[in-house]
């Protein structure tokens, strides 16, 4: 998902805010005054009184803690009391302010921390962080994981946050020795002292909490840096790699039960009857239960002793269901009704002259159909609740505990501060643990008062199925392109006239005040145009279809980019020009970071250079989302008619890189993702306005056997990060479906919706 971190923050509706502001703060005041219970879940984690004074009990504030006065000027994502925890043993634990699940951010984060602090990284570890407000995105003042933004918006809070606690260490250490702080310096986890003698962090953490929190800090020069930059490899490489690693799926508690549901095969539909007979007769099943489910729908819950009787129960039950009363959309209809709109006037989003286009020399009318495609993570949707008296507990893999928190409370009518939210790790998750609406936290938490009202005292996880996850809704959304380019002999755009058909995504959400101006989603057009100098007129319909929809990992840019991307390497085909040397020359001399990514990956391919093997061919993209910009460079054939990606380089422009490995791992992941796009058979279709896919048999996703050599190459650069969990993935389709174009002398523009 994606947002722009000043605009949002400038432009956020007032009214959002203040309600976000007064839950979390009443949520902060029950973190306060409470144990951080989500410690117990990481086993290395536990603390005990004899294992040395913590430099801030995360995620308790200092004042809870009887730590030194913070100055006033400081918010709560600025004290060191609620990210950095010191051990008697010199062990660093850091609580980050996001949702890892898959990103590396929970070794991104620490690094810049650490890096300030001069700690000892062999003794450096991370938790995740809950919705107390310290854990809020910086810019943005809400708890949010996406838009790419993590390290780019947390770069200088947490540089900020090592360098107090590192001066709060360096003047316990001070007071300790009798002299001036200004003697001393840090090095790996030591304070050293005249004649070189040192005192470890462990040994002056307590120390250290009684001493004032600095408001003012002196970061280092980049050149002193010895970890922000280096490869190094991720903090729980070896519990994912040997299996150990715990995700929100993975939650046991005393006396848990599973609940699967029953929910509606149309978006929004009722139940109009129940035979639970059969249901009920399985063994361990221990309540069936009709509840509400997402867009006003309603469903049943099987509430057991396991998954397996839970999912059996499910399969037993007799359900007819009431779709009179809801729109049941159909791919093959609606892809007519977006195709007519494509042809109409809609809302302008930029305008040019048009026309040129009359009399240009060369035109091209094109049209792309881009599908309904889910998030399917790895792990499937979760969450377990705990009630207790008028208190909860939830553990889910969320990118916006506080936003879920909030409608926890609501869904189960509770006081704000009386939620806790544990933000477990997450198998993945491309923008669909960040909604809105909250859809399946307000599940769990109508299971679990359901529940409760039937008598069950006992927390309750409630688990979707992969083929829940699939059919289960919150797509990225299908959307029409439709272009008409004139163009003359020497590859000079006329005009360039282009509709986009296709649902909001913000539309009806907090996020819509300040993400639709004119009617036009901002995440419909993102990577329109840019970087290239041509006249556009650009127009945007978004038509209301009873699918449920949402960012999908580099949102806008999965689509406009594709579009973007083919279009110019067709007018460079058209006027025999080579595709690099025409983009350079479109870009002009605004875009250096563009040209310095598609140089480098031109540069590292041997692209021009190398002969290429019979029956393959170059092709090439380049794009900037989430203000980082990622060109590839690839080679690919087509045997028997079938498209084979064989290799691909990557040119990186994020700026400075914290960790090389991370932008790399990111850059492989999202060209696997990118290559989904280019699957027969990864698209959501509907019918009837059942969606007719289920599980990985018939939404295709790449397997190892796609999976292409990836060499991942990084312009340098001092200027402050940018982000990267995005911006891999939306040149990848583009610079393959090029490589195809010139193998087969066609356009590859999908056409069909499935």
């Amino acid at each position: 998902m994606h947002f722009d971190a000043q605009t949002a923050r400038a432009h956020m509706p007032k009214g959002l805010v203040a309600l976000m502001n007064q839950a979390q703060a009443a949520i902060n005041t029950e973190s306060d005054a409470a144990s951080h219970e989500g410690v117990a879940r990481r086993t290395f984690l536990k603390v005990s009184a004899a294992s040395g004074f913590a430099l801030g009990a995360f995620p308790l504030v200092a004042s809870a803690q009887g730590a030194g006065a913070a100055a006033a000027g400081l918010k709560p994502f600025e004290q060191p009391s609620a990210f950095v925890r010191i051990d008697a043993d010199g062990t660093v634990t850091v609580t980050i302010n996001r949702l890892d699940f898959g990103r590396g951010v929970q070794t991104g984060l620490p690094m810049i921390l650490a890096e300030e602090l001069d700690a000892d990284w062999s003794k450096v570890r991370s938790v995740h962080g809950d919705a107390n407000q310290a854990y809020a995105d910086p810019m943005m003042g809400m708890h949010l994981t996406g838009g790419s933004n993590s390290i780019k918006n947390s770069y200088t809070q947490y540089r900020e946050l090592g360098a107090r606690t590192r001066a709060m260490l360096v003047s316990a250490a001070a007071a300790q020795w009798g002299v001036d702080a200004s003697a001393l310096r840090t090095s790996n986890g030591f304070v050293v002292g005249p004649g070189g003698k040192k005192l470890g962090y462990g040994a002056l953490a307590e120390a250290a909490m009684k001493q004032p929190v600095p408001e003012k800090v002196t970061l280092k020069d980049p050149k002193q840096f010895r970890l922000i930059g280096k490869p190094t490899g991720r903090l729980d490489a070896k519990a994912k790699s040997s299996g150990q690693q715990d995700y929100g799926i993975d939650v046991r508690l005393p006396g848990m039960l599973t609940a699967v549901v029953a929910r509606p095969p149309v978006f929004g539909a009722k139940l109009k009857s129940l035979d639970d007979s059969a249901t009920k007769a399985i063994k361990g099943v221990k309540a069936v239960l009709r509840m509400p489910t997402d867009r006003g729908g309603e469903g049943v819950a099987i509430v057991a002793d396991g998954y397996w009787p839970a999912k059996q129960g499910r399969d037993a039950l007799k359900v007819e269901w009431d779709t009179s009363a809801v729109g049941k959309p159909d791919t093959t209809a609606l892809l007519a009704q977006y195709r007519e709109l494509a042809t109409k006037p809609g809302n302008v989003a930029m305008q040019a002259d048009m026309a040129p286009l009359a009399g240009a020399a060369h035109k091209i009318s094109a049209e792309f159909v881009f599908p309904y495609l889910a998030h399917a993570p790895m792990e499937p949707l979760n969450c377990t609740v705990k009630l207790d008296g008028d208190k909860a507990e939830l553990w889910m893999g969320t990118q916006m505990p506080g936003l879920d928190a909030m409608a926890a409370a609501k869904t189960l009518g509770l006081q704000p501060q009386n939620v806790k939210v544990n933000t477990q790790m997450a198998g993945g998750g491309f923008g669909r643990r960040a909604i809105p609406t909250s859809d399946y936290v307000v599940e769990a938490c109508g299971v679990a008062k359901a529940a409760r009202t039937a008598g069950i005292t006992a927390p309750v996880r409630t688990l979707w199925s992969r083929e829940d996850d699939i059919k289960g809704g919150y797509y990225r959304p299908m959307h029409v392109h439709r272009a008409e380019i004139g163009f003359d002999a020497q590859g000079k755009i006329l005009a360039w006239d282009h509709t986009i058909v296709g649902q909001s995504i913000t539309k009806g959400s907090p996020f819509e005040a300040f993400m639709v101006k004119n009617g036009i989603d901002a995440t419909a057009v993102e990577g329109m145009k840019e970087p290239y100098n041509v006249p556009m007129k650009l127009s945007v319909h978004h038509p209301d279809v009873n699918v449920p929809v949402l960012w999908w990992r580099s949102v806008g840019s999965t689509h406009t980019a594709y579009a973007m991307e083919t279009l110019i390497d067709e007018v460079a085909r058209t006027t025999k020009q080579d595709p690099v040397a025409y983009r350079m020359a479109l870009m002009g001399d605004k875009h250096p970071r563009h040209k310095a990514a598609l140089q480098l990956a031109v540069a590292q391919s041997g692209y021009g250079k190398k002969k290429l093997a019979a029956g393959r061919a170059w092709g090439v993209a380049v794009h900037e989302s989430f203000e980082s910009v990622v060109a590839y460079v690839v080679e690919a054939s087509v045997k028997d008619g079938t498209p084979k990606l064989h290799s691909i380089t990557a040119g990186v422009h994020c700026n400075l890189v914290v960790n090389p490995k991370s932008v790399e791992a990111q850059v492989q992941g999202a060209a696997l993702m990118g290559l989904s796009m280019c699957l027969p058979g990864g698209a959501i279709t509907l019918k009837d306005g059942v969606v007719e896919q289920s599980n990985f048999g018939d939404f295709a996703v790449p397997r190892i056997t796609d999976m292409p050599q990836v060499t991942v190459h990084i312009v340098p650069s001092a200027d402050p990060p940018k982000g990267m969990g995005e911006p891999g993935l939306p040149p990848l389709a583009p610079a393959f479906a090029n490589a195809v174009a010139r193998l087969t002398g066609k356009s590859k523009r999908p056409a069909m919706a499935s």
